[in-house]
């Protein structure tokens, strides 16, 4: 008979040492805990992300959030949710209204930003997903709101954002994107759709990629997200 700890990476039958955990499993907490905590910490480099990006012939374009550091971005969320003025102004360059708008966000883990946000999106274009006709936005100390923003000024149908998730103590570079038709300042969390946990051994990119296309083409067939819009893609091909 298998145990439990051989069908999940969560932290289960660990053992005990008196009134402690033995000293690997406490070892192995500690560095878990350690590594989110950099996650958090971790900066994100627009210049090489906009690097490979290039190479891929995508056109992107750094912007930052009104949180001037990082300190500020975890004690004022309100603040990561909106651009800075010259970011706002940069947007607006582009002012063309948009059917869709891709958003990379840092959130609070760049380091999945990194890891991910390039093959993910390559498979998502793969899948079917039609590359904006913009700029992909990629915004310093910014949370999932950001979008609603950059969107508003854009007058985009549809805007994707693709950010790191709060570490966790199974891994520190967990990949979230949210969908939110007719972005704009003020929308609720039930007004967007989720695919979450998108790392090595979380959802694998092509999961996760045609799921987006899924919700995405349906998004614009049906123009809205959120509560309303499910993933019935499994119903749908069994």
């Amino acid at each position: 008979m298998k145990a439990l700890s051989d069908y999940t990476p969560a932290r289960v039958q660990l053992g005990a040492a008196g009134g402690s955990l033995p000293a690997k499993p406490l070892l192995e907490l500690r560095l878990a805990h350690a590594r989110a905590r950099d996650a958090v910490q971790f900066p994100l480099d627009t210049t090489s992300l906009s690097r490979e990006m290039s190479q891929r012939n995508w056109i992107s374009r750094g912007l930052h959030s009104m949180a001037r550091n990082r300190t500020e971005y975890l004690q004022r969320p309100d603040k990561g949710r909106q651009l800075d003025d010259a970011s706002a102004a940069e947007v607006l360059r582009y002012k063309q209204p948009s059917p869709l708008t891709i958003v990379i966000a840092d959130g609070l883990s760049a380091l999945a930003v990194h890891r991910h946000t390039v093959p993910f999106l390559e498979q998502t274009f793969q899948c079917g997903l039609s590359a904006p006709a913009g700029p992909v936005w990629l915004v310093s100390q910014a949370r999932v709101a950001i979008g609603d923003h950059v969107g508003e000024l854009l007058k985009a149908e549809l805007v994707i954002v693709i950010i790191g998730e709060r570490p966790g103590l199974s891994t520190p570079d967990s990949l979230g994107v949210y969908l939110t038709w007719n972005p704009r300042r003020g929308r609720r969390d039930s007004e967007r759709n989720c695919i979450s946990n998108i790392h090595a051994q979380g959802l694998s990119y092509d999961c996760a990629a045609a799921k987006l296309v899924f919700l995405a083409k349906e998004a614009q067939r049906r123009q809205l997200t959120g509560v309303q819009l499910k993933d019935t893609q499994d119903q749908l091909l069994s």
